[in-house]
């Protein structure tokens, strides 16, 4: 009978787990040994970073035939529940009902949620996000429709509730979106724009939101939102129609079903192979792992950019532990920030501290090639497994090269 390695959720880090184990069972001759086998609602890839864009629909990227072609099995269903006890899952199908699976080694990849502070009264009810694709086309839906309505402040307003990566993008996007006339406002508790972003391309995402007429409320906390307006905790009122909450996520429930250390985000504390120490049959990865990502200190990051590698390591060292061979840890010294800023452009800054290296019309190619080629995984399963490599880690004066050889080329 072959053990089974299964992973949990589609995302890319949970794609990459499973294209990295079957490259290396593939590797060591061990491919009918160990069945690798990933659970989710759907076999596709939602392309996440990219639903502040229009067509939000069309963000996801269909894996059924690249799970057939590399022998990777597909089971359609939502996890509910983790016993590391008795090394099972539990999940619930609209085919089969409730069933358990059990496994040898388990990757949890099941990615991260929006937070909505119980504390803002409404939130639930009247805000939007673009968390989910089926959020963000709802969204798209609804600022498509504003022009069936009568003329207002509230219908001509959007408040963007969250200045992080996420609400910068968003509303440098949305103008270009919603046409003249339409006020956007990014709120903002904290009184530095893009506060996790540190002061490295600040001086470029404040000249984009001055030439793009978006406005900018920070120590701005919000206390309420209702169907026609935010009301910030001054007092302030801003009516709107459209309030859309970007502002911070959490790791998957899931991570609470693992008895072991979790930081502020939900994500478990994993050893540097991303094994979880207190259940030595479970990998955690991409946004659900607390890990570093260097030896400087740097933890990794939320985020598409560190998922991609994160998700190589976990299947790696899952397919490794099983077969008896040495694991390796994960480290990821390679870091570039590339922020989309609408209309503007885009800024792309180097490294940690995040110096800006390129911004305008070049640093918005780059980030198009990113977002329309590079995030997406090769179609050819040969390609694929070629590319679950985790030793595939340039540094960020290399990575950054290559992308702005290839755009060039391209031109």
């Amino acid at each position: 009978m072959s053990a089974r390695i299964i992973i949990i959720g589609t995302g890319f880090a949970g794609l990459w787990s499973a294209l990295s184990a079957r490259r290396l069972l593939q590797l060591r001759e061990k491919e009918t040994d160990v069945e690798i086998a990933v659970v989710a609602p759907k076999p596709s890839l939602v392309l996440r970073p990219r639903l502040y864009e229009a067509d939000a629909a069309g963000m996801a990227h269909d894996l059924g035939a690249l799970f057939k072609a590399t022998n990777i099995r597909f089971i359609q269903g939502f996890v509910e529940s983790i016993d590391t006890s008795k090394k099972t899952i539990r999940y619930a199908s609209e085919t089969t009902g409730d069933s358990s699976l059990s496994y040898d080694r388990l990757i949890l990849a099941a990615g991260s949620s929006v937070v909505r502070p119980k504390a803002v009264e409404g939130i639930h009810e009247h805000a939007f996000d673009i968390d989910s694709i089926a959020s963000a086309s709802k969204l798209e839906l609804h600022l498509q429709n504003r022009a069936s309505l009568p003329s207002s402040a509230a219908r001509d307003t959007i408040v963007v509730c969250g200045a992080g990566f996420t609400g910068i993008e968003l509303a440098t996007e949305l103008p270009s979106r919603v046409g003249a006339g339409t006020r956007v406002i990014l709120v903002d508790g904290s009184e530095e724009i893009g506060p996790e972003l540190g002061p490295g391309p600040r001086p470029a995402i404040k000249k984009a939101l001055q030439e793009l007429n978006v406005e900018v409320k920070l120590g701005a906390a919000i206390a309420s939102i209702d169907k026609t307006g935010v009301t910030l905790k001054s007092g302030e009122r801003i009516d709107t129609l459209t309030a859309i909450w970007t502002a911070g996520v959490r790791a998957t429930p899931l991570t609470q079903q693992i008895a072991h250390e979790r930081d502020g985000l939900g994500r478990i504390c994993v050893d540097a192979t991303l094994r979880v120490p207190s259940a030595k049959d479970v990998f955690v990865t991409g946004d659900a792992a607390h890990v570093l990502a260097d030896p400087a200190g740097q933890l990794a990051l939320m985020s598409c950019q560190h998922a991609l590698i994160l998700g190589r390591y976990a299947g790696y060292n899952a397919a490794a532990d099983l077969i008896k061979e040495p694991k390796i840890d994960y480290s990821q010294k390679a870091y570039n920030c590339c922020l989309d800023l609408g209309g503007f452009g885009a800024v792309i800054c180097r490294g940690w501290a995040r110096d800006i290296m390129m911004e305008g019309a070049l640093a918005k190619r780059v980030k198009a090639y990113i977002n329309g080629t590079l995030i997406y995984p090769p179609t050819d399963a040969a390609e694929a497994i070629a590319a679950a490599d985790p030793y595939i880690n340039a540094d960020s004066d290399e990575l950054f090269k290559q992308l702005l050889a290839t755009i060039q080329a391209a031109a």
